[in-house]
């Protein structure tokens, strides 16, 4: 349901706090498992599984990073095996990034702890909601633009399947020590 009005300062706070609470149970849930990589590598990764393969430009806009900033974040996603750079058969000038098995992997059992986590909070917490207030998350989700947990989880079961059409970019050490 759209409103016209300004926002609910009430809603607004109440997001702001879940959005604080929810970071940091993404943070802790890399840390437990002991996952080698950062909360913006994570979200590009988890960005890759539900969304599939993307131009890296397109990635970069996705994240509001600058490109190179993503090219040196995908450079040790790549040296981790969690990502992989490709051309596509018909436009070998764009490099497109994809999600490794390894990749898929790491954000699967990432999401599965997180979820084992919520259920622990909401169990213990007592918490109930209403279908209004679930309504109203699932439509918090929509409106950021992430895809409804039951779809995102079709595209992670082949976010690290082989791509189409895909050339793999070979990955080398330069005389600098540089990856390129």
């Amino acid at each position: 349901m759209a409103n016209t009005g300004p926002p609910d300062d009430h809603v607004v706070r109440a997001l702001l706090a879940a959005s604080r609470a929810m970071v940091a149970l993404v943070a802790r849930s890399l840390a437990a498992l002991d996952a080698d990589v950062t909360l913006s590598q994570y979200r590009a990764l988890v960005l890759l599984a539900g969304h599939g393969p993307r131009r890296s430009a397109a990635r970069a806009r996705e994240l509001q990073v600058a490109p190179s900033t993503l090219t040196r974040m995908c450079d040790r996603l790549v040296r981790k095996s969690l990502v992989h750079r490709f051309h596509r058969d018909h436009d070998r000038r764009s490099i497109w990034l994809a999600l490794t098995p390894a990749g898929r992997d790491l954000v699967g059992t990432v999401m599965r702890a997180r979820r084992q986590e919520l259920e622990r909070i909401v169990e213990a917490s007592g918490l109930v909601a209403s279908p209004p207030a679930v309504d109203l998350l699932h439509d918090f989700v929509r409106a950021v633009g992430e895809l409804p947990d039951e779809e995102w989880w079709r595209r992670w079961e082949v976010s690290g399947e082989p791509v189409d059409g895909a050339l793999l970019m070979r990955v080398h050490r330069q005389a600098d020590g540089a990856w390129a």
